[in-house]
């Protein structure tokens, strides 16, 4: 039996998976990564730490399998989207730390720009310091390097693995970069962020190959997929047909809607993406709503507040109330992203009373992801045309039942788990398989798709009315 290795480098950690040729999974690892906050907005990752934490889950994962390379058939690749960076050129070696996409250093600089919309016509993106270009732009201009190869993290460990400096449709989307109609660099998009061409990876279809890998535990194996991760979960959960739509539960929470061949212009806060693209096939595109802070707030519960000692503690203590005790938290650690896009926008807990426990503050972190995704939801429904008729899920968070009942209660429709949650690496795996004729076709990965628990909404409409008004009342007091 041959297996299909996934490489998923997050914004947490950085995990290997393999799958067999039945898309099971079989074997993991894991390593977390730290995360830096040289000052107030600023988020860095050290890339040459990631680098030796892939090399590390991707030989440890092996041996847990005990199978040996030849048996890996193909590998793809799936990462945090938007964090950019620069190595150089001669020897190979990162130039500074990675600027993560929760980054918000280049906010006063977005005005020299333009306008919020000046670059959404041809990117499908609103002037962020979510997206790459800046960050790019901020990283060349602190180190005045010329001698520099510029990417975002799949362009990192292309290079390592492979020595190519690639990227794919759907990272290169995100960058602010791209032209979403002829999917390469922009001249005029280059010329406004100060950015030479030459410094950036050549862009290829998420499906196809992307170099054979030189050395380490997977030498000779060919990389054949490569995603961003929430178009990576949106493969990955086979939503390959227009008005498919998934959303991922990490660090962040992501809800994508395929709309087909043709990008769709969003004038209501969400942006448009490459969803994926085969190799000698038109790229499907999707329609985004990025949340920046959900699992990570689970997260500054745990590590700043000292509330709950592991992550996972949280849906058990959020478990021991009925309800928020009127607290409500709106995580703007970074702005608010989806459908707002107000980076001044600062993090809020209100309605605090003496009555509030830890446990209701676990229930309202919990809630705040349920809110942030209603009010994606919400705004992908006027986009769209099309109301949710259930809401398929994954990620780490989707291990919280309490999670995807307020979800299910919030919007008023059923949300449902699958029975593989890792849609991500799974996606990622995919695409590797597909390139490479391990599976022969879109239609078998959908055959392996299945449902693992339903959540049925519970909370009555007025009921419902009334409380995304107390949330909204919050989201109002983020703003200066």
């Amino acid at each position: 039996m041959g297996y299909v290795a996934a490489i998923d480098q997050g914004t947490t950690s950085s995990r290997c998976f393999l799958f067999d040729e039945q898309g099971q999974l079989t074997a993991f690892d894991q390593r977390e990564h730290r995360q830096i906050f040289p000052q107030p907005g600023w988020v860095e990752h050290d890339p040459a730490e990631i680098w030796a934490n892939v090399q590390a889950v991707i030989e440890a994962c092996l041996a847990k399998a005990g199978i040996s390379r030849q048996l890996v058939r193909a590998v793809g690749i799936t990462n945090q989207r938007e964090t950019a960076m620069l190595w150089d050129r001669a020897t190979g070696e990162p130039v500074g730390n990675a600027i993560v996409w929760q980054d918000t250093r280049t906010a006063s600089k977005l005005a020299s720009y333009g306008d919020i919309d000046t670059f959404r016509a041809k990117t499908g993106l609103p002037l962020a310091t979510y997206f790459s270009a800046p960050k790019l732009r901020w990283l060349l201009d602190a180190t005045g390097r010329s001698d520099v190869l510029a990417g975002t993290m799949d362009s990192w460990l292309i290079y390592k693995l492979t020595g190519q400096h690639a990227t794919d449709v759907t990272n290169a989307s995100r960058t602010m970069l791209m032209n979403l109609s002829t999917l390469d660099w922009d001249d005029a998009l280059l010329e406004a962020f100060g950015i030479p061409r030459d410094f950036l990876p050549t862009i290829k279809p998420s499906i196809g190959s992307f170099g054979t890998i030189t050395s380490g535990p997977l030498a000779g194996a060919e990389v054949s997929g490569v995603l961003g991760d929430q178009q990576a979960a949106l493969f990955g959960q086979g939503c390959f047909e227009p008005g498919e739509a998934k959303c991922t539960y990490g660090t962040g929470a992501f809800l994508l809607l395929n709309t087909g061949n043709a990008p769709i212009a969003s004038t209501k806060g969400l942006v448009t993406t490459v969803g994926y693209q085969r190799e000698g096939e038109p790229a499907v595109y999707a329609l985004e709503g990025s949340v920046a802070v959900a699992g990570a707030l689970v997260q500054w519960l745990r590590d700043n507040l000292g509330i709950i000692k592991t992550a996972s503690e949280v849906n058990d203590l959020a478990s021991t109330v009925d309800d928020n005790g009127g607290c409500y938290i709106v995580p703007a650690f970074s702005g608010l992203f989806a459908p707002y896009w107000k980076p001044e926008a600062r993090g809020v807990i209100c309605g605090l009373t003496s009555y509030v426990t830890k446990a209701h503050l676990a229930r309202a972190a919990l809630e705040a992801t349920a809110w942030q995704v209603h009010d994606v939801v919400e705004v992908m429904a006027q986009e769209s045309g099309q109301r949710v008729a259930a809401l398929n899920v994954d990620g780490g968070m989707t291990a919280s039942s309490l999670l995807l009942q307020i979800q299910a209660d919030l919007l008023g429709v059923p949300v449902v788990r699958p029975t593989i949650t890792e849609t991500t690496v799974l996606g990622a795996a995919y695409a590797a398989g597909l390139a490479t004729g391990v599976w022969p076709s879109q239609e078998v990965l959908r055959g392996y798709w299945r449902a693992d628990k339903r959540w049925e909404p519970t909370l009555s409409t007025v009921d419902r009315q009334k409380a995304a008004a107390r949330w909204q009342a919050a989201v109002a007091k983020t703003l200066p």
